[in-house]
């Protein structure tokens, strides 16, 4: 199985001054997720080279076995160093799509053409895609193949208007997630803050916040070995 990974390189938060970026636990959760089960990982961004990480993400209090085995991993940090670029890569090289957050997306991936594009690639070709946090964000402007609005009608999680009340970044984010998608006709589904929520509607795999990221490429990876099993055939009797 292939996974393309995408990451943000937006690294300022809003007007404040103060940096963002991808959030580590975001990555490193589903990344070891899909490496300890044998998925070949590509990782992008919309500027290729090393994305920027959210230095809040690295403080004692967010830090977890998975975000410090990947600051220890060789191979993994060689690896985001070189995130290809975003214009470069196409859905037909993967089996599946996932996206960790972090506030960056909110600014660039959320706009982005070719991120719009390249997850509109995957829904066509009938593949999984998984989403976390604030990178539900990066489905706003996205179309399904019949052209309308792809959260449409679906159940979709992403960064509450609560977390992002209790982060104090209501006004400084470009958009709230909650509300965008529910702008948009999506049903929004959420839980307690900071309690993992995953929800799955047709090919799209939804997390909440960044404790959902794991759960959710879990539940991405057994969705696309699911659809990836030979059908079984009734024998003649």
């Amino acid at each position: 199985m292939k996974v393309l990974m995408v990451i943000t390189s937006h690294d300022q938060l809003g007007n404040t001054g103060r940096k963002t970026g991808f959030w580590l636990e975001e990555l490193a959760a589903p990344y070891y997720t899909f490496k300890d089960a044998g998925v070949e990982i590509t990782l992008a961004s919309p500027k290729g080279g090393r994305p920027p990480l959210d230095p809040k993400s690295n403080e004692p209090e967010f830090r977890t076995d998975l975000t410090r085995r990947f600051e220890k991993d060789v191979a993994a940090e060689a690896q985001l160093d070189k995130t290809v670029r975003l214009d470069s890569v196409r859905q037909e090289d993967f089996d599946t799509l996932f996206y960790p957050g972090g506030h960056g997306p909110m600014w660039d991936l959320a706009e982005d053409k070719h991120s719009i594009k390249l997850i509109e690639s995957f829904i066509a070709a009938g593949k999984h895609i998984g989403i976390v946090c604030h990178s539900t964000g990066a489905l706003r402007h996205v179309k399904a193949p019949d052209g309308k609005v792809l959260v449409q009608g679906k159940e979709v999680t992403g960064f509450t208007n609560g977390e992002e009340e209790e982060v104090g970044l209501t006004h400084v984010v470009p958009f709230l997630v909650e509300d965008e998608m529910l702008k948009l006709g999506a049903t929004f589904s959420k839980t307690a803050n900071w309690t993992p929520h995953v929800v799955s509607d047709g090919l799209l795999i939804t997390g909440q916040n960044p404790h959902s990221s794991g759960p959710a490429a879990k539940t991405l990876m057994a969705a696309v070995k699911q659809k990836t099993k030979p059908a079984v055939t009734a024998r003649a009797s």
